[in-house]
């Protein structure tokens, strides 16, 4: 190998491996180089027969030229595979989505890994019905049914004067919807067949006229249950057992929610047993069935307050109660059911005089006309106006029995009893009787407006100085047709009466409880009346 051709390899090497070559004074002493590398100087010109140590082998290009197409393909192959490798990627993250999708659509929460009770979540649900006493009052959503047949009830609770105030509506309310008020022993309705069936809640000031006993009692078992919620004491926990099912999030607080036993005993101590409910219910959640048959779920927060309740109840089907602790304004109950709670005292000095002198300015005035409301019993709700003579000791009524269809009764009340003659009404004809009475006609013996007659007798008896036995006390002072009044109370817990005498001394109303647990009221305008000529 010649000097020229180991120079030129060199310099080759040198040029592959990016290295600049040496640089070499040609015969015209420019500098030598790769083309390009130097702008501004040419290149030599090279002898001829001399090797031009800058240009390759022709062999080595050829070689040179074949290894890059194979490094080009080389990176070709691997940009290909890795584009296969990124669309199996991407097909596999969407067919991992869509199955993901696919598994929380179709997922239902399975039921929660429940637990026996501790000791303290049974101390916090045997405290709970007293924590709603001592609470007084709350919001109330009761769900009863579902479906076409769900029944809404929508109002308050107290738990301390033991009263209900609900709006029910719902495709299966039926006859009861309208406003409902209800105490532990009766329940008394204000119908409203027009009523919108979505949920709203009752008017904060009732309404005072329209109650009646419904003879639907199917609400008596939820409205029970209700009540059954609070007690002054708590309730024993030997033996209470129960469930720990989960927590939940209600209405931004953390409840736990516990499975036990309905509560079996209401605030007056009696045991609440539905119809197929076991002589071993025992009166406490809890009690009396083994720890796997709780039917009744409650949510509680840590200070044992109860939130919600969902349970079934026999005849009646899935009932949920829900509480609004932040909704408890105070609650009137209407004259059927008593009225607004008083603090009964003692007569003063000037009440007392009121009092005595009663009968007098009652004969004075001769009688007064007179309207009677009186849910008598279920199934018996009577509304009458006419006319009382404390002269004559007579009452002359005309009676409609709102549950009775076109039907009127004229009624009669004397010192030889009860007569009456029953008679269609024709279209919207008055409540007040002809005039004058008839002569003829009157029967006497069982009747539905016999339910009147202790309201009439009690009546004629006040102008006469005579009343029930016992003393007198003041429940209350009220308002009646925009006059003040107090509302007395002569009589036993058994034989009450109550008397509305007005700041002039008249009487304004008389009431009194009937049989059906509602109260009956008798509201009079003292003065003129006309002859109520005796019957034949």
């Amino acid at each position: 190998m010649g000097r020229a051709e180991r120079r030129h390899r060199a310099s080759t090497r040198l040029h592959r491996a990016g290295t600049t070559p040496p640089v070499h004074l040609g015969l015209t002493g420019a500098v030598a180089g790769p083309p390009g590398s130097r702008p501004g100087l040419r290149r030599a010109r090279v002898p001829a027969g001399l090797l031009d140590p800058i240009a390759g082998d022709p062999a080595e290009d050829e070689e040179l030229a074949g290894s890059r197409d194979e490094v080009g393909e080389t990176r070709r192959r691997a940009a290909r595979r890795r584009r296969l490798a990124l669309a199996g990627l991407a097909l596999t993250a969407v067919v991992s989505a869509t199955m993901l999708v696919a598994m929380l659509v179709n997922w239902a929460p399975g039921e929660p890994a429940a637990r026996e009770m501790t000791r303290a979540e049974r101390d916090r649900l045997a405290a709970m019905r007293v924590t709603n006493y001592r609470e007084l009052r709350a919001g109330l959503r009761v769900m009863v049914g579902d479906a076409s047949a769900r029944t809404d009830l929508l109002g308050w609770v107290d738990w301390a004067r033991q009263l209900v105030y609900l709006d029910v509506t719902g495709p299966g309310a039926g006859q009861l919807r309208g406003l409902v008020q209800a105490t532990p022993t009766v329940l008394v309705l204000r119908p409203d067949p027009a009523a919108v069936p979505a949920p709203a809640m009752p008017p904060l000031v009732p309404p005072s006229d329209g109650w009646r006993l419904p003879t639907d009692r199917r609400l008596d078992p939820v409205l029970n249950l209700v009540f059954a919620l609070a007690s002054d004491r708590p309730d024993p926990t030997d033996g209470l057992s129960g469930r720990w099912v989960g927590q939940e999030q209600v209405n931004g607080e953390t409840v736990d929610v516990l499975a036990a036993r309905l509560p079996g005993a209401g605030p007056d101590g009696r045991v609440i047993r539905p119809p197929g409910a076991g002589p071993d219910d025992g009166g406490v959640p809890g009690r009396g069935r083994p720890p796997g048959d709780e039917a009744t779920r409650y949510w509680l927060d840590p200070a044992g307050r109860l939130h919600r309740l969902a349970t079934s109840l026999p005849g009646i089907g899935p009932v949920q109660v829900q509480l609004n602790r932040a909704d408890r304004p105070t609650l009137r109950p209407v004259d059927a059911l008593g009225g607004r709670v008083g603090l009964p005292r003692a007569l003063t000095a000037a009440e007392r005089e009121r009092w005595r002198g009663l009968p007098a300015r009652l004969r004075a005035a001769g009688g007064a006309a007179i309207t009677v409301t009186a849910p008598a019993a279920i199934g018996t709700n009577l509304r009458g106006a006419g006319w009382l003579s404390w002269t004559s000791g007579s009452v002359y009524l005309g009676v409609t029995d709102l549950d009775a269809d076109g039907r009127r009764t004229l009624l009669r009340r004397d010192r030889t009893g009860l007569a009456q003659i029953e008679q269609d009404r024709a279209g919207d004809a008055e409540d007040s009787p002809p005039l004058p009475p008839p002569r003829a006609g009157w029967r006497t013996g069982p009747h539905r407006s016999e339910a009147l007659a202790p309201l009439l007798d009690a009546a004629l008896r006040v102008a006469r100085g005579s009343g029930p036995p016992g003393g007198v006390r003041r429940i209350r002072g009220d308002k009646l047709a925009g006059s003040v009044v107090d509302v007395m109370e002569a009589g036993t817990a058994r034989d009450r009466v109550r008397y509305w005498v007005g700041r002039d001394g008249l009487l304004r109303r008389l009431e009194l409880p009937t049989r059906g647990g509602a109260w009956a009221q008798l509201d009079l305008t003292p003065g003129r009346v006309p002859r109520l000529t005796a019957p034949r």
